[in-house]
């Protein structure tokens, strides 16, 4: 007689091939998808902005026509923030969160695969466009740059269009990924995991999760209303028809200057467990950087009109928006403080997440300094819109917000495969970021200084020297990423050691008390936080 298989039995069966990744529900296989997603977009990001340091290697017009140049600059800002840092910081989330708090899995699995499978037709569509002028349909890509500033969006050609739909699916996923985020540590914390006792990590991603969810709906508001201006008459950035082009400058930095911490809080979580690890000694003032946290998140939604102190607004409005700028400092030092506390006198090791630490410590303490210049009135009127402005939010973004992912990943990666990776190859993958970092954006702070706009293809000869080595050091900085990469891969190949449980000695927190990898599904049993 055959025997038979209950029902519940056969369905447990987990689909394997394609079909796994497609239909997953699982926090660490979604994770997986987000953080794969974000590495391959990080690279066509990456190759965009090659194309834009090689067109400015010399004066003259080199080799492309400045509308080129111009969409290369838009899709790689978009690129790099919505389809590579976000996704990145929401794979460490999926990842991690339910390890880190007790739970089985994401409060919400099928709004969580819903959310990752929006992201590549998004990403589809803000690169299509350069196919298609390919082809002679449209003028390509969004050439306003990433800020979509009317009334230039306005009137540009269907690439803005493509933007405006991928932006709405990017932020349709960020919004369900942060309720889904929020409902996860509201809910599923093991026994005794009190909200004060939960991991930096948790903290700042919850704090992350309510300014995507306060900010998001805004942008699309506002690029909404930039779609209807293109095409059905409405004057709501149209001076001409009585409307305000300073109104759209509003509703984008509404969003966008939160976005910057969006995008850093996540890495501002897991520093501390990182410099914890590796100096051997217990996080320094935890309660002091929860207290940052939620203060830097109420700040960053109070603040964003700096971003255009030269649009000319009135004085109180322009001496109110620069001290409250100013004042975020203040929480970013304590986390600062925390940070090297935590190092202080600690019997510290330097293997390659405890390097990236170091080295993001150091460089996004320069995008610190940098911006408190710009958020002076009467500096910025130098400073607003020259090369000045790039190199530091590249400090924040690159230094802080790509080495900070790169820490984490180095961090974690040993628990995520089971695997440990290279230290030669991740040591030489360092040192060459770091240096070829400050080779490409250094020289930016003084031709910046010296009055070179952005966003320029053609620019005068006194600003070649200090170009020529912006170009040279952006090269290297994107081929020394393919270290990274290697070492990423190897490890999913299953080369390398096996990695133990705790793959760091001075690791602590539940996620290090599961085996490496951890099993399919996480906690059967909730542990007991005492």
């Amino acid at each position: 007689m055959e025997a038979t298989t209950h029902p519940a039995v056969r369905h447990a069966a987990h689909p394997t091939g394609l079909l796994r990744w497609l239909t997953t529900t699982n926090h660490k296989d979604i994770g997986t998808l987000y953080l794969s997603f974000s590495l391959i977009m990080f690279f066509v990001g990456g190759a965009m902005i090659l194309a834009v340091r090689a067109e400015l290697f010399q004066p003259g017009l080199q080799l492309m026509q400045p509308e080129l140049f111009n969409q290369l600059i838009g899709v790689h800002a978009l690129v790099m923030i919505f389809a590579a840092l976000m996704p990145a910081a929401t794979g460490f989330a999926n990842w991690m969160i339910p390890l880190m708090i007790g739970a089985p899995d994401m409060a919400l699995p099928r709004l969580n695969n819903w959310g990752f499978w929006l992201l590549p037709p998004a990403a589809l569509l803000l690169t299509l466009p350069f196919v298609l002028a390919f082809f002679g349909v449209g003028s390509g890509a969004i050439d306003t740059g990433w800020t979509f500033y009317a009334p230039l969006s306005i009137q540009a050609g269907m690439g803005i269009d493509f933007a405006i739909f991928a932006v709405h699916l990017l932020g349709i996923s960020s919004i369900m990924g942060s309720i889904n985020i929020i409902a996860t540590i509201f809910n599923l914390r093991a026994p005794g995991m009190t909200l004060m006792k939960m991991p930096l990590f948790v903290w700042g991603w919850l704090i992350t999760a309510f300014l995507l969810i306060a900010t998001i709906p805004v942008l699309a508001g506002a690029v909404t209303m930039l779609l209807t201006d293109r095409h059905f008459g409405t004057h709501f950035f149209k001076a001409a028809g009585g409307g305000d082009p300073i109104l759209f400058q509003h509703l984008f930095w509404f969003f966008g200057h939160p976005e910057v911490y969006i995008l850093l809080l996540p890495v501002w979580g897991l520093m501390p467990h990182v410099v914890s690890a590796f100096s051997r000694k217990p996080i320094y003032g935890y309660k002091a950087q929860v207290w940052s946290f939620v203060a830097i998140g109420i700040l960053s939604v109070i603040v964003w009109a700096h971003h255009f102190f030269t649009a000319g607004m009135p004085v109180p409005a322009l001496i109110y928006f620069m001290f409250s700028t100013m004042s975020i400092s203040l929480p970013l030092a304590v986390l600062f403080f925390c940070w090297i506390a935590t190092m202080w006198r600690g019997s510290m090791s330097f293997e390659t997440p405890m390097l990236f630490a170091t080295g993001f410590i150091v460089l996004f303490g320069m995008a610190g300094l940098t911006g408190l210049v710009l958020a002076d009135v009467a500096a910025d009127a130098q400073y607003h819109h020259s090369y000045f402005v790039v190199a530091h939010f590249h400090y924040a973004l690159f230094a802080g917000g790509i080495m900070g992912v790169m820490t984490g990943v180095y961090y974690w990666l040993p628990k995520w495969t089971g695997r440990m990776y290279s230290e030669t190859v991740g040591k030489w993958h360092f040192w060459l970021t770091v240096v070829s970092f400050n080779l490409t954006f250094m020289p930016q702070f003084f031709l910046g200084l010296a009055g070179m706009p952005r966003r320029i293809p053609d620019y005068a000869l006194q600003f070649a020297e200090f170009n020529a080595i912006s170009t040279v050091g952006a090269f290297i900085l994107g081929f020394s990423q393919l270290l990274f990469a290697w070492n990423v891969i190897q490890c999913l190949r299953g080369n390398g050691q096996r990695a133990p449980a705790r793959a760091w000695e001075g690791a602590r927190g539940l996620e290090w008390e599961l085996p490496s990898p951890p099993p399919h599904h996480t906690w059967e049993t909730q542990p007991d936080v005492k």
